[in-house]
């Protein structure tokens, strides 16, 4: 028993179960054919909505946040290792005064999952056409057609030469120091990114994969990675190196490139890309 179990009322007069809010995980593969599996849980018969299909979840506890307790309430209930999971974003459904968080990841490959507990019935991938054949639990059947439209991973690209050159702090004296201040800066985006411009994914707060890409005096750079940054050495032009990265063939993913260099915005926006300036990012940073 966690502190947040127990029932708790919100502002629009539904009793919900988690004192402090609840969660659950969406977790996804898309196989080498192309074909979407969705991991979903058939609750307990003695349970509440006992035989539906849904997210593997549950309460919070007062000291988690929420992608912590999704994952922790998963790995309870099904043998799913949580560290297998790429997060790639968290939707928050507001109850006023209560709120249920939907976090979305991916897996590398459709391992088999078995139930773990008590309230798990079944653990089954199911394609993502048949979702709704199945009996869903209310919540999750409200939910799932917003959800199945935010299984994307977004990978922020960011020109580091021109957001560097965004900030007056002496870059011109120490271009490579200044490169790797903002490699180390990128670090705090590893907590996750709110508002992404656009409607590019669907997601409260993503947990994006970021690349810095670097050029010139400050290649070196590149020669140490940051902390959930991958740092990428132009062996030529920036801008070109930045094009050639949009060309990604994994699914499910989506661009944003950070620069305020009007010819790369339009290359990297003829490549499908989405585009940002530095101030979007540079008032996400300390």
């Amino acid at each position: 028993m966690g502190d947040g179990d127990g029932w708790a009322g919100c502002g629009q007069g539904h009793t919900h179960w988690g004192r402090f809010g609840a969660a659950g995980l969406l977790a996804y593969h898309r196989d080498a054919g192309g074909q979407l599996w969705v991991l979903l849980q058939q609750r307990a018969w003695w349970g509440l909505g006992g035989g539906t299909w849904g997210m593997f979840g549950g309460a919070l506890h007062s000291h988690e946040d929420a992608v912590t307790g999704a994952l922790r309430e998963t790995s309870e209930e099904c043998t799913l290792d949580p560290g297998d999971v790429d997060v790639q974003g968290t939707s928050v459904e507001d109850h006023g005064g209560w709120s249920f968080t939907s976090v979305t990841g991916a897996l590398p490959e459709r391992v088999e999952v078995r139930p773990a507990s008590r309230e798990t019935r079944k653990a089954e991938w199911v394609r993502a056409e048949e979702v709704e054949d199945r009996k869903l639990f209310a919540p999750f059947a409200r939910s799932w057609p917003r959800l199945q439209d935010a299984m994307k991973k977004l990978v922020l690209v960011v020109d580091a030469a021109n957001v560097v050159g965004a900030r007056a702090d002496g870059w011109w004296k120490d271009r490579a120091g200044a490169n790797a201040r903002l490699r180390d800066e990128l670090a705090t985006l590893n907590r996750g990114v709110q508002g992404i411009p656009g409607g590019l994914v669907s997601y409260d707060r993503a947990f994006p994969e970021v690349v810095l890409v670097v050029e010139g005096a400050a290649r070196k750079v590149a020669d140490e990675q940051g902390e959930g940054v991958r740092v990428v050495a132009a062996p030529g032009s920036g801008d070109d190196h930045i094009v050639g990265l949009l060309g990604d063939p994994r699914p499910d993913t989506v661009h944003l490139v950070v620069t305020a260099d009007r010819e790369l915005r339009a290359r990297c926006e003829g490549e499908g890309a989405a585009v940002t300036g530095p101030r979007w990012l540079l008032d996400r940073l300390p």
